[in-house]
C-alpha cells in the first residue's frame, strides 16, 4: 500500500468486467526455459535460480498484475484489506476464486512462512517497509526470494522519494519482467500492446496545449492533501486522457502537498480516489466545504470526478482508468 495511515484500498463495486475492457485468457502454466533468470529491477540487476512456484502478494494491484498474466496456479496467496468492494465481478474473478486471501493487513514475515512462500511481490508502501523488517533484504534471509514493483522503485532524491520512470512505463517494465521470469513472454507482449494501443487510442482524441484541462488527485487527509506526483500513475493517466497534473513538478509518487498549493495551481478538474471507510462522496462533500477551496475552479463548477484505488496505483486497470477519465476531460473542455 501507498502509507495504512494515508491510504487505505479501494475497488468501485459496479466495476463490470466488460467496463474494465481486459482481455481474458485462460491461466498460464508459466512454464520457463531451463537456467537462472537475470532481470533488472529497481535499476539493479537481480538473478532468479528457479521460477517461482508458490508467490505471496501485497496489495490488489499487484495481485492482479499477477492475475492478468494467468499466473495464479503459481501463488500461494494475497494479502490487502477488506475495502475494495466486490472483487467478484472483476475479469480476474478466477484469480480471486483460486488463490488464498492470506492477510486483511500487509504481508508479514509470519504470512509468507505459512503459506510456505518462495516469492513475494511487492513494494515500497505496498508491503516492504522498514519498521516492520518487512524488506527483499530481511526475505532474502529466510530464503524467499522478492520482486519490488517498480512504480515504488525509491529514486534516491530526498528521504524515500519515489519513482525512476514515467508510471505506465513502470507497468509495462513489471509485465515485461514478470513475463520472462514467468515463462510468459508472449501473453505479456500481448498486453502490453493491448494497453499501449488503448491509451494511444485515447491520446487521439484528448484535448491539446491550452484546452488541456488542469487536474489534481485528491487521495485523502484534512490538514494537507495526499496526492500523487509525476512518478504515481495518475500522472499520466491524467496526462493521457488530455489533462496537466498540477502536481507534475513533484519528484516523488504519492505524497503530501499544503492546500495552498491547491488553491494557487487552480485545478479545474479535481480527481477523487474512492476507497476505504472515507467515500468519495464524502470527500467530494469535504472539498465543497473547504474554505479554502471555495474559488477553486473544480469547486465553483463541481467537475469532480471519481477513480477507484486499483485505477490509480501500479495495475492492469489503468489503461480503463485513462479511457474513463478521457471521456470525462473531453467534456469539460468542449464546456468551455
Amino acid at each position: 500500500m501507498r502509507k495504512l495511515t494515508a491510504a487505505a484500498l479501494c475497488l468501485a463495486t459496479t466495476l463490470a468486467a466488460a467496463g474494465c475492457g481486459a482481455q481474458v485468457e485462460p491461466s498460464a502454466a508459466g512454464k520457463s526455459g531451463s537456467g537462472p533468470v537475470t532481470l533488472t529491477n529497481c535499476g539493479k540487476k537481480v538473478t532468479y535460480d528457479k521460477v517461482p512456484e508458490r508467490v505471496v502478494t501485497n496489495d490488489v494491484g499487484i495481485t492482479e498484475l499477477m492475475f492478468a498474466l494467468g499466473l495464479e496456479n503459481r501463488m500461494a496467496g494475497f494479502a490487502m484489506p477488506d475495502d475494495k468492494g466486490e472483487v467478484k465481478s472483476v475479469p480476474w474473478k478466477g484469480g480471486y476464486d483460486k488463490v488464498r486471501w492470506l492477510s486483511k493487513d500487509q504481508l508479514t514475515k509470519e504470512n509468507v512462512l505459512d503459506a510456505k512462500g518462495d516469492f513475494v511481490f511487492a513494494g515500497w508502501n505496498y508491503g516492504f517497509r522498514e519498521d516492520a523488517g518487512f524488506t527483499p533484504d530481511a526475505l532474502k534471509k529466510l530464503g524467499v526470494s522478492s520482486y519490488v514493483l517498480t512504480e515504488s522503485c525509491r529514486n534516491g532524491r530526498t528521504g524515500d522519494a519515489r519513482g525512476i520512470m514515467p508510471p505506465l512505463d513502470a507497468l509495462h517494465t513489471d509485465l515485461a519482467n514478470l513475463g520472462k521470469l514467468f515463462g510468459v513472454e508472449k501473453r505479456a507482449q500481448r498486453l502490453i500492446a493491448d494497453f499501449k494501443k488503448r491509451v494511444a487510442a485515447v491520446e487521439a482524441k484528448a484535448p491539446q496545449g491550452a484546452d488541456r484541462p488542469r487536474v489534481f488527485l485528491y487521495d485523502s487527509g484534512q490538514d494537507r492533501a495526499f496526492t500523487a506526483g509525476r512518478f504515481a500513475a495518475p500522472e499520466q493517466i491524467i496526462s493521457k486522457a488530455g489533462g496537466r497534473n498540477v502536481t507534475h513538478d513533484v519528484a516523488d509518487s504519492w505524497t503530501t502537498v499544503g492546500w495552498e498549493t491547491v488553491v494557487k495551481r487552480d485545478p479545474e478538474v479535481i480527481v477523487v480516489c474512492d476507497y476505504g471507510d472515507v467515500s468519495a462522496e464524502q470527500k467530494k462533500k469535504f472539498l465543497k466545504s473547504h474554505p479554502a477551496l471555495r474559488d477553486v475552479s473544480a469547486v465553483k463548477n463541481d467537475k469532480i470526478f471519481t477513480l477507484d484505488y486499483v485505477d490509480l496505483v501500479e495495475s492492469p486497470r489503468n489503461p480503463a482508468a485513462v479511457e474513463r477519465l478521457g471521456a470525462y476531460l473531453r467534456k469539460v473542455a468542449d464546456e468551455r
